[in-house]
């Protein structure tokens, strides 16, 4: 299948990125290097393309009560130009995705997995009632994060918004450049940050500017490496690692985004079921020794039984250690439990720790 590329394909070429194919799309993994482009984010401020990730807007009389239904956060409890992390359920509990909801003066915004757009558009349509109206914007929208201590510093020099007025997840429509554009402070590294979205149209302008305003800050370009290791961090989950179509939310730790008690909604009776009879098995955050780095499947042991396998792991560039998450049975998902993960045919030591994993962030 040929990969789309983003609005911003011709810079991350033009500035030596190498690409790789992720989520449909040709994406950058990094730039100068996967550590120095964590390291640039956790100390200073760093640019990613976030293009990949899905758009749509949701209009109409109806449509607060159907995303109450679709979703499972309080959608009602949003004011204005407040933004809420939620998650759409199948009716047996498992994950269809996870994403963002902007409250927007007189509509939704869904912000989606890039992975998961077909896939969630198609589930959201199927279900769309005849008086609210879906328009899917994914392919006319570009998206630019900007992330780290000092991303107010650079964010400032693109608009004249008084950005010390936005909370952290709350959005705002300001000028940047010749357009007025839909920014927010949100962000998936645990550091201080902000997302813009522009048409397609408007993404060179968009870009050029950004750089420009980081110049004298040296601001660095992230690519996906990078974005990982920032978020396994801070052990934000990522559809296809952490949660899937067979994960309840309980037991990924989610469950405070499920507000059982807003009324109906999809998967609203596997999700409470399992809340009051308790999952079998618990995601984990899992803290390994200095030289060690686990890698997604590798095989944890408790007590040299095979308990589960590792969903995500890298070497953590801010802890100096191996992190990775799993799901291991809730008897044994314990703070401070000792467990092993096969790597390389050889079982290393592996704590059961509290997440996150970093806890030094300018936004937590």
């Amino acid at each position: 299948m040929t990969e789309r590329s983003t609005p911003f394909n011709e810079f991350h070429i033009a500035a030596g990125a190498r690409m790789v194919p992720f989520g449909g799309y040709s994406m950058p993994l990094l730039y100068s290097g996967m550590q120095m482009e964590h390291k640039a984010v956790r100390e200073n401020v760093g640019l990613f393309d976030l293009s990949h990730m899905g758009e749509f807007f949701c209009r109409g009389r109806g449509a607060l009560a159907f995303l109450q239904k679709m979703t499972t956060n309080d959608v009602a409890a949003l004011k204005p130009f407040q933004i809420h992390y939620s998650a759409m359920c199948f009716p047996e509990g498992g994950i269809v995705d996870d994403l963002l909801v902007y409250r927007l003066a007189d509509s939704f915004m869904l912000v989606v997995n890039a992975g998961n757009l077909e896939k969630d558009w198609a589930w959201l349509t199927a279900h769309c009632p005849d008086d609210v109206e879906l328009e899917n914007t994914s392919y006319r929208t570009g998206m630019l994060a900007i992330q780290g201590p000092n991303a107010g510093a650079v964010v400032a020099r693109m608009t004249d918004y008084p950005l010390g007025t936005i909370p952290f997840y709350w959005l705002a429509v300001g000028r940047f450049g010749s357009r007025e554009l839909v920014f927010s402070r949100t962000g998936y590294t645990g550091e201080d940050g902000f997302e813009v979205y522009c048409p397609t149209e408007a993404a060179e302008e968009l870009w050029e500017l950004a750089v420009a305003a980081g110049e004298a800050q040296g601001m660095a370009k992230i690519g996906l490496g990078a974005r990982d290791s920032l978020r396994l961090e801070m052990r934000y989950a990522l559809y296809g690692h952490e949660i899937d179509a067979d994960t309840n939310p309980i037991a990924a730790g989610l469950g405070w985004i499920c507000k059982l008690d807003k009324g109906d909604f999809v998967g609203r009776d596997a999700i409470l079921r399992m809340k009051t009879e308790g999952p079998a098995e618990r995601l984990v955050s899992l803290k390994l020794g200095a030289r060690t780095i686990p890698r997604q499947h590798y095989r944890v042991f408790a007590d040299g039984r095979d308990v589960g396998e590792v969903r995500s792991g890298l070497f953590s560039p801010s802890l100096g250690c191996g992190i990775a998450t799993a799901y291991v049975p809730s008897t044994i998902a314990r703070i401070g439990t000792e467990l092993a993960v096969m790597v390389r045919n050889s079982p290393e030591r592996a704590k059961v720790v509290k997440a996150p994993f970093y806890t030094a962030g300018s936004r937590r």
